[in-house]
């Protein structure tokens, strides 16, 4: 990095993208342009003339020029940072996410402010002591409904604690419900989780997930492009979707309203080129009709059910493969078909000899025999002095009692003894 140096080793160029930071909201495509063509603290002096052609942009700054210098402003949020322990790290830095410049294909005509303001960040503020690419190299975002219903809760917290004990670090945005369960399954795998807010990395919003976003700071990321001090504008809550719809491998949508921002962030990372997923919830949850709706509209989408669905989708191609749903194997599966017929045809009381079942069956007496002497060695029949027959069914167990224990599975540890085996819960996860 090069240019004037300030107080604080703070550069020219880094001074001027907090100050563009400050002068325009972050996503502009003019001041990207703007900044990719002269370079940050000439993009600056520009915007500061009046020299853009931008006639809306060129109003919103005289505004703005009119609340103070904007150097002075980038030097106060930098000295802000410096008591706080964050830091600026910007495209020059060595541990900028590169794949966040894959907003560029975002590009296009739109009529809302948000759905215009989708240009790459000029710099990102973090705190915490992870490198910011390294964070998100194999991460997977996990958005949905603020009034998460406990289904909801259940799903996030498992998601974020497999992912986490999977090694994958886990995006959100620190808002209540989903994106809460989600940290807090991460932080509870004991993993790296990420969070990326719409305000100053030192102004916890909600406020009542200020000792999350504690925890968030002392083992993963509070990331922001918004200057130390910045409030949490309602707007801004939507450009910062972009972000974790760019800087992740795939998003995860679980529950959403039918109005829910969530599905702008999954709508967005679709349109980056990112794995798009939705968890179905109950068809009668208002909670999740626009997942559901998404589901519908986008073939694009996929339907996932848990984290060996999400690995397939933004895992190592042909490695990472959920496996296939499948019943509990019982021993009639593995009989062909005359010996099913046979076993069918088997009274449900009583006994039946050879004669009789060959002919239930259709079958001659030589191969009824054969499969006769194959149910007896599995145990589905039992023979008998006068024939066959079914075998007698278990006693039923008195109400109150609990199961006898299959004698194939292993005895219960002794209370006190080690164990290397990690908390479970709902997916893998312990309590939320």
């Amino acid at each position: 990095m090069t240019g004037e140096r300030r107080p604080g080793g703070w550069d020219a160029a880094r001074l001027a993208r907090i100050a563009l930071g400050w002068l325009t909201e972050p996503g502009t495509w003019s001041v990207y342009d703007l900044v990719k063509r002269h370079g940050p603290a000439a993009a600056l002096d520009r915007l500061r003339a009046g020299e853009v052609t931008d006639e809306k942009l060129r109003r919103a700054v005289a505004a703005r020029l009119s609340g103070g210098d904007p150097r002075e402003v980038a030097e106060t949020a930098a000295t802000r940072a410096e008591r706080l322990g964050a830091r600026l790290v910007t495209p020059d830095d060595d541990e900028w996410p590169a794949q966040v410049h894959h907003l560029e294909r975002l590009r296009r005509g739109a009529a809302r402010r948000v759905d215009q303001e989708t240009a790459p960040p000029l710099c990102l503020w973090v705190r915490g002591g992870w490198p910011l690419g390294e964070a998100l190299d194999r991460s997977v975002a996990v958005v949905g409904s603020r009034a998460a219903t406990p289904y909801g809760t259940h799903i996030g917290v498992g998601i974020g604690y497999d992912l986490a004990d999977r090694g994958w670090s886990v995006v959100s945005g620190g808002a209540y419900g989903i994106d809460a369960a989600a940290h807090r399954g991460a932080l509870n795998a004991g993993g790296l989780t990420v969070a990326v807010l719409a305000c100053g990395v030192d102004r916890p919003y909600p406020v009542g997930n200020t000792a999350l976003f504690d925890r968030i700071a002392e083992t993963g990321l509070l990331v922001s492009e918004w200057a130390p001090g910045s409030d949490p504008l309602r707007h801004r809550f939507l450009i910062r979707n972009r972000v974790i719809a760019a800087v992740t491998r795939g998003t995860v949508l679980v529950e959403a309203a039918a109005r829910s921002g969530a599905t702008q962030t999954l709508q967005r990372a679709l349109a980056v080129g990112r794995s798009g997923m939705v968890v179905p919830g109950p068809v009668t949850s208002a909670m999740s009709v626009g997942a559901h709706q998404i589901l519908r509209e986008r073939p694009d989408a996929r339907l996932v059910t848990g984290v060996p669905h999400i690995l397939e989708e933004v895992g190592r191609i042909g490695a990472d493969l959920a496996p296939l749903a499948r019943a509990p194997q019982r021993p009639r599966d593995l009989l062909d078909d005359d010996t099913a017929l046979v076993l069918d045809s088997l009274p449900a009381r009583g006994t039946v000899g050879v004669d009789v079942l060959a002919a239930r069956a259709g079958l001659d007496i030589r191969t009824t025999l054969r499969r006769l002497s194959m149910l007896e060695g599995l145990g589905l029949l039992v023979r008998r002095n006068d024939g066959y027959a079914l075998p007698p069914r278990p006693p039923a167990q008195p109400p109150g009692q609990p199961p006898a224990r299959p004698t194939d599975q292993p005895p219960t540890r002794p209370t006190g003894q080690p164990t290397d085996q990690r908390p479970a819960g709902p997916t893998g996860q312990p309590p939320g």
